[in-house]
């Protein structure tokens, strides 16, 4: 069976950076099963694993464009400490979740000056190329109840 819209798909995977430093993996870890064609992964990647089938193994680099999109100076934002619940545990580094007018978004302080907090907005892989090294562990048909929530129902369901 080959990976097209409306599979389900599982992958073990290694990310890395343009210059090969690891960034995650499943490696020791449970594999990532997604329902293909509904944006549960990075475009560049889903193109990229459509047509292959279990075993195969796919080496691709993804451009921010096909990834998790450009670096925009206008998400990065300097809000006042008073703005956040625990300010004493404010650290540089430390993320946490925001409304935004465009829905709930991840955000990382950047930066902390006196009682000026600067937060970015953007996705901490934004801007980069990120290279995956997959191999697919299966391909099934998605149940009529996971196409009709748009994502995968429990692991204990996938078939290899």
């Amino acid at each position: 069976m080959i990976i097209a819209k409306d599979k389900v798909v599982t992958i073990d995977y290694t990310l890395t950076d343009e210059e090969g430093e690891l960034i995650d993996s499943s490696e020791g870890e449970e594999p990532l099963i997604y329902l293909h064609g509904h944006h549960g992964i990075i475009p560049g990647l889903e193109n990229a694993l459509a047509g292959h089938r279990a075993g195969d193994k796919v080496q691709v680099s993804i451009p921010p464009e096909e990834g998790y999109g450009d670096w925009e100076e206008d998400l990065v934002e300097v809000v006042g400490v008073e703005d956040f619940d625990d300010p004493e545990e404010l650290e540089v580094g430390m993320q946490f979740e925001t409304m935004t007018e465009e829905g709930s978004k991840m955000a990382t302080v950047i930066d902390i000056e006196g009682d000026d907090v600067t937060v970015d907005l953007n996705h901490p892989l934004a801007g980069m190329t990120l290279n995956f090294d997959v191999t697919v562990l299966g391909v099934r048909d998605a149940t009529t109840e996971e196409l009709a929530h748009g994502h995968v129902h429990g692991a204990d369901e996938e078939e290899h």
